[in-house]
């Protein structure tokens, strides 16, 4: 009887102190992963929090962008830092009281006396963007102040070279306007329930609009030049070395600069630039380094928009006059069913020798597919216009979102516009230098000029080769055999970053 007894009074005990541990809970500390800076605060002191909520969004000195999230769900029992305060790696930022049951009951708002007309002002002055610059150039970081109205003047040249100057309008323009947007003080549509936050989360992170835009680009392409002249395909494939050169320059650019810390995924990223594909590019740059998605795609749509300026120096600097005059024996005539046959091949090559690239060249073979099997003219007109060009504008505001003034103005955006002119100028020269070995040892002459259109600027290098052409021989035209080489660097550049995306 005793035993039983003190057995019960025992559990009685056990039960009344797990009752005290569970209503007191335990201190979680809440630490900084990295050295860097808080951009970003959620929470304050007395705040309930659950399991996967963000506390905090930690901008590191290697420019990563790290969030915050609570793994235990409670009270924040304190917060020691405030918004734009530099932190060291494993410092404490504050704590939470963690319970395994949280009540929350809603509180009344107590009524109160209405404020006096100077309160009243100044409350209201609180509110503008003027007080939003201000405050954040004085009391947080000039990222948020000045740099706010840098960015929409960045925006501004972006709508006005869209407009004015017809650089890539369906693109530069959304993403001017974009950038506008995510950079309005106060009212954070870029940020966490901003609609252009969830546009970029649903459509850029997922990888599901550049795959979209690549499927509309198939249906416009015509692959009968390629399947004419299939050498073309080398020519697609030597000006992807701009790629690779690149990714090295920017591992050498993180060694030899301060301020630069390109990983070998940053790298990766910023060398595509130099395949002038824009899909291409969005779509690597948000599965291997989100945080340079901004710069990589104002970057690449740069370029893609100036090659009339870039390309023309480059080709002439390694042509001759004599080269540049060549005509080329006229292209045979490509049959309905090898049209279809070339989407299902390419495919077919994919699935055995390179999966990581099926998502782009799927896709692209999906759309031209669909365009050229002649039974679903509805389809392909759908994929090839009213959604490629509902998808454009999302996508150009959700790269447009990104650049906001904290991300976007660092020495490594200067870094990545450098190494992409570096990259496509040097994507340029292999497909001239290709084209000239191709006339050296082929039986029918090559025109140099058309191993520039290997990249993938479609279709605005291959009537930059052909213009070209014609300035030395007025009877020369080339656009079709450009074009050849030019939807074969569309495929090239799927295939890099393809093998990227395995490698890394």
């Amino acid at each position: 009887m005793k035993t039983k007894t003190i057995l019960f009074l025992l559990l009685g005990f056990c039960l009344g102190l797990a009752a005290f541990v569970q209503a007191s809970g335990d201190m979680v500390s809440i630490v900084s992963p990295a050295d860097g800076k808080i951009i970003r605060l959620d929470v304050a002191p007395g705040d309930k929090v659950y399991s996967g909520d963000t506390l905090a969004i930690v901008k590191a000195d290697d420019g990563t962008t790290i969030i915050l999230k609570a793994g235990v769900s409670g009270t924040i029992a304190s917060i020691d830092v405030g918004s734009y305060e530099k932190v060291k790696k494993d410092a404490q930022v504050g704590s939470i009281s963690t319970a395994a049951i949280i009540a929350e009951q809603p509180v009344a708002g107590e009524a109160q006396e209405l404020p006096g007309i100077g309160a009243l002002v100044g409350n209201l002055f609180r509110t503008t963007g003027v007080y939003g610059v201000i405050d954040g150039q004085f009391s947080k970081d000039w990222t948020v102040g000045i740099g706010r109205i840098l960015m929409i003047c960045v925006g501004l040249t972006l709508l006005y070279l869209g407009i004015f100057k017809q650089f890539e309008p369906l693109l530069l323009i959304p993403i001017g306007y974009g950038a506008i947007l995510a950079n309005i003080p106060l009212a954070g549509i870029a940020e966490p329930g901003g609609i252009l936050y969830y546009i970029y989360d649903v459509g850029i992170v997922t990888g599901i609009f550049p795959l979209l835009i690549f499927m509309g680009v198939g249906a416009l392409t015509d692959f009968g030049p390629m399947i004419a002249n299939p050498k073309t395909i080398l020519l697609g494939g030597a000006a992807q070395i701009g790629i690779f050169v690149t990714l090295l320059g920017a591992l050498l650019l993180s060694d030899l600069v301060p301020g630069i810390n390109f990983s070998l995924r940053d790298a990766a990223s910023i060398g595509i630039i130099g395949g002038a594909d824009g899909p291409t590019a969005i779509f690597l740059s948000s599965q291997l380094s989100p945080r340079l998605l901004g710069s990589i795609a104002i970057a690449a749509y740069s370029y893609m928009a100036l090659v009339p300026i870039i390309q023309p120096p480059i080709m002439k600097w390694l042509t001759s006059e004599e080269e540049r005059r060549i005509k080329m024996v006229q292209l045979r005539h490509v049959s309905k069913l090898e049209k279809m046959i070339l989407p299902l091949l390419v495919l077919g090559i994919c699935v055995f020798l390179l999966p990581t690239a099926a998502p782009l060249i799927g896709m692209f073979m999906l759309g031209n597919l669909a365009k050229e099997c002649g039974v679903i003219d509805r389809l392909s007109d759908v994929i090839k216009g009213a959604l490629m060009y509902t998808v454009t504008i999302f996508l150009g505001l959700g790269v447009g979102s990104k650049l906001s003034a904290d991300k976007f103005l660092n020495l490594e955006t200067l870094g990545i516009l450098a190494l992409g002119m570096i990259a496509f100028a040097i994507g340029t020269a292999g497909g001239v230098l290709m084209a000239k070995a191709m006339n050296r040892l082929s039986k029918t002459p090559v025109n140099p000029l058309i191993g520039a259109a290997g990249v993938s600027a479609v279709p605005m290098a291959a009537r930059v080769v052909n213009k070209v052409g014609l300035e030395a021989n007025p009877q020369n035209h080339l656009i079709m055999h450009a074009m050849g080489a030019n939807v074969s660097g569309v495929i090239g550049s799927a295939v890099a970053a393809g093998v990227l995306l395995a490698l890394l």
